[in-house]
C-alpha cells in the first residue's frame, strides 16, 4: 500500500495539499543539538526490534496493520508527517503495552486512535475519529470508544506527541552535506520518499531518528559514490555515529525505497491543538502510572458482519 501513499505525495508535492502554506523548517546547529540529545524519548523501547524478529510480536500483523494506516492515509490524503507519527505512536504503545492475547480487533482499534492523534496533530482538516473506518476496515467502533483508546495511548506515551522524527533533521543535513546550499524541491522530495520507505520493515527501528536522517540526506546528495558518502559522514560526524549512518545507507541501498517521481514544493502542515480538546473531555485525575492493559469498556465492538445481522 505505499505505493498509493507515494502517489499521493506526487500529488503533495505538486502544490494539491490542503495545507500548502507550510514548509519543512531548516533547524540551528542548537536546536538539531537538543533534539538529537531528546529524540531516544520518542523511540520504542530497546527490546521491540528483538520481539519483532523472534516471533513474540506477529510481524504478519503489523505489516498488514500498517497496510491499513497507509489506506486511510492515501483516502485522506495526509501529509506524509501524519503518517510517519501514526507508525510512531503505534510502534512505542506496542513496545510497552501488552495488547490482549485476541489481538486483530485490539490492534485495530489502536492503529485509528494513533491515526486520529496523529491527524489532530498534524492535518488542518480532521475527520472525525469514527470516520476514519474507511471502507475495507474489518472491525468498527463507537466514537467514545475510539476517544477511550487515544487517551489511552497518550497516557502510556505520557503525553509525548511532537514526536522527534528523521523529518526534523532532514533539511538540516541535506544543506550541511551540500555546502549549506539549501536543497531543492526535487532532493527534498526524493529525501521524503526514502523516510516514508524506512516504515515498510522493521529493520530501521534499530536506529535513531537522526541517524535514518542523515543516511536519507546522504543516500539522496551523493549517491552510489563512495568517497562522496565517506565525505559526507565526516560532514556530519558531530552529529551522528558514523558507523550507525554507514549501516543505515547501505540497508537503504538494499531496501531500494527510492520511487521516481517529479517534484515541486514539499508541505507539511501545521500542528493544531485539537488533540489536547480529548483531556478537557475526561477525567485526567486517574492514576497516570504507565502500561497496564486494556480494560472492559474498551471491549464494545462490532464487525460488518454483525451490523448486516443485526
Amino acid at each position: 500500500m505505499l505505493e498509493n501513499v507515494y502517489d499521493d505525495m506526487h500529488t503533495l508535492f505538486h502544490g494539491d495539499h490542503q495545507n500548502n502554506q507550510q514548509t519543512i523548517p531548516f533547524q540551528s546547529d542548537d536546536c538539531v543539538a537538543l533534539m538529537i540529545k531528546k529524540e531516544c524519548e520518542y523511540m520504542c523501547c530497546d527490546d521491540y526490534l528483538e520481539k519483532l524478529k523472534n516471533g513474540e510480536f506477529d510481524l504478519g500483523e503489523r505489516e498488514q496493520i500498517l497496510d491499513w494506516i497507509c489506506q486511510v492515509h492515501s483516502h485522506f490524503k495526509f501529509g506524509p508527517l501524519c503518517l510517519y507519527l501514526s507508525v510512531n505512536y503505534l510502534d512505542r504503545f506496542l513496545s510497552v503495552f501488552e495488547l490482549p492475547e485476541e489481538r486483530a480487533w485490539t490492534m485495530q482499534l489502536l492503529a485509528i486512535a494513533c491515526v486520529s492523534i496523529a491527524a489532530k496533530l498534524e492535518e488542518v482538516e480532521v475527520p472525525l475519529s469514527e470516520d476514519l473506518q474507511i471502507e475495507g476496515t474489518q472491525f468498527e467502533f463507537e466514537a467514545s470508544t475510539i476517544q477511550r483508546m487515544e487517551l489511552l495511548v497518550l497516557k502510556t506515551l505520557n503525553w509525548r506527541m511532537h514526536a522527534i522524527t528523521p523529518f526534523s533533521f532532514i533539511g538540516y543535513f541535506i544543506k550541511k552535506i551540500n555546502g549549506d546550499q539549501i536543497a531543492s524541491t526535487s532532493t527534498m522530495f526524493k529525501a521524503t520518499n526514502l523516510i516514508i520507505g524506512t516504515l515498510k520493515g522493521i529493520h530501521f527501528l534499530e536506529f535513531k531518528p537522526s541517524e535514518i536522517a542523515a543516511a536519507v540526506a546522504i543516500y539522496d546528495v551523493v549517491k552510489n559514490k563512495t568517497s562522496g558518502i565517506e565525505k559526507a559522514i565526516s560532514t556530519l560526524i558531530q552529529q551522528v555515529q558514523k558507523d550507525k549512518v554507514k549501516k543505515c545507507v547501505d540497508l537503504i541501498k538494499e531496501s531500494s525505497l527510492l520511487s521516481d517521481f517529479g517534484a515541486s514544493t514539499l508541505m507539511v502542515p501545521p500542528s493544531p491543538t485539537g488533540v489536547w480538546d480529548v483531556a478537557s473531555s475526561s477525567d485526567m485525575s486517574d492514576d497516570d502510572s504507565g502500561p497496564g492493559s486494556l480494560d472492559d469498556g474498551l471491549l464494545t465492538k462490532r464487525t460488518k458482519m454483525d451490523e448486516m445481522n443485526e
